[in-house]
């Protein structure tokens, strides 16, 4: 992660007529790590990362993509660069082997077609009209088109969606692979548990603005909360409960007979607790202790109303 950022935006603005769909927006990709750029929808996510792409201008700001200005070199740019589009970006009655090879045919010292089609497993649906391909099959293809070339930094738009599970595992560990190789990787996903299991970085933004950042585990460490979570007779005073606890402690009964302690655990916490139920002649059952989610400081941070 030496040396000068892959990716340095400051101060971003682009607007769309009196939308402003990016508001004065800083984000950093250091060079061989992988940058999640999360936001509902309308957030910002994907024009940030067009105007990165060279396909937008910015109206204000300043963005420095491997070390250039995207929207006046951008032929120099895509030569070192893979875009992965939300919405595939294949013709529809191309065959998936032939977009592939069409793709490779414009690098210069392209991957071999036949085994990244394999690693991908595009064997099978190779003579298939992009169209007819399964919504996992359009990922994977669109994916095989960003890496074919050889690109110093990629560009993921929701990579993993529409896959099945068995599909997801094999992007994730091919991102992983593509950082062990020292390629720096910007994606924007909807899954939080994908940036938790991909991301050096997180960067959330709502508003065109970005509202939080730092590593999966600085985001989710914050203030140090923590649950824990058991299960006992029903019903019982959670306002008692939270009284026994130390201040600023938190109780509640979510689910009948299942209960939440929200602050620091530690082990006169968890001693006071297991006391305070055996002095109701109850038993704490299955406990459990965990951090807050990524899940859970993104809902904290963006509102849980639904976004159209």
């Amino acid at each position: 992660m030496d040396g000068p950022p892959a990716v340095q935006v400051r101060g971003l603005v682009k607007r769309y007529g009196r939308t402003t769909a990016v508001d004065g927006l800083d984000l950093e990709l250091h060079a061989g790590s992988v940058l999640a750029l999360l936001g509902p929808n309308g957030a910002g996510k994907t024009t940030t990362v067009e105007v990165c792409e060279g396909f937008l201008r910015a109206d204000a700001g300043e963005v420095r993509v491997l070390g250039v200005d995207p929207a006046g070199a951008p032929d120099a740019l895509r030569a070192r660069i893979g875009v992965m589009p939300q919405g595939g970006g294949a013709y529809p009655g191309v065959h998936a082997a032939e977009m592939l090879r069409l793709v490779a045919a414009c690098s210069a010292h392209p991957l071999e077609v036949g085994w990244l089609s394999s690693v991908l497993g595009l064997d099978s649906c190779a003579r298939t009209p992009y169209k007819r391909l399964s919504g996992g099959q359009q990922q994977r293809l669109a994916l095989a088109c960003a890496i074919v070339g050889r690109p110093e930094l990629v560009f993921l738009d929701e990579p993993t969606a529409g896959m099945d599970p068995q599909g997801r595992l094999l992007v994730w560990e091919l991102i992983r692979a593509l950082r062990r190789d020292g390629v720096s990787v910007l994606l924007t996903t909807h899954l939080m548990e994908e940036a938790e299991a991909l991301a050096d970085h997180v960067v959330i933004v709502d508003g065109g603005r970005v509202v939080a950042q730092g590593s999966p585990a600085a985001l989710t460490a914050t203030g140090g909360q923590q649950e824990l979570r058991f299960r006992a007779r029903p019903g019982m005073d959670v306002a008692e409960l939270a009284a026994a606890l130390p201040t600023g402690y938190g109780a509640d009964e979510p689910v009948a007979g299942r209960y939440v302690v929200q602050g620091r655990i530690d082990p006169h916490v968890l001693s006071t607790i297991t006391s305070w139920c055996a002095a109701q002649g109850a038993l704490a059952d299955d406990v459990q202790v965990a951090r807050r989610s990524l899940e859970d400081v993104f809902l904290e941070l963006t509102g849980r109303e639904l976004r159209s």
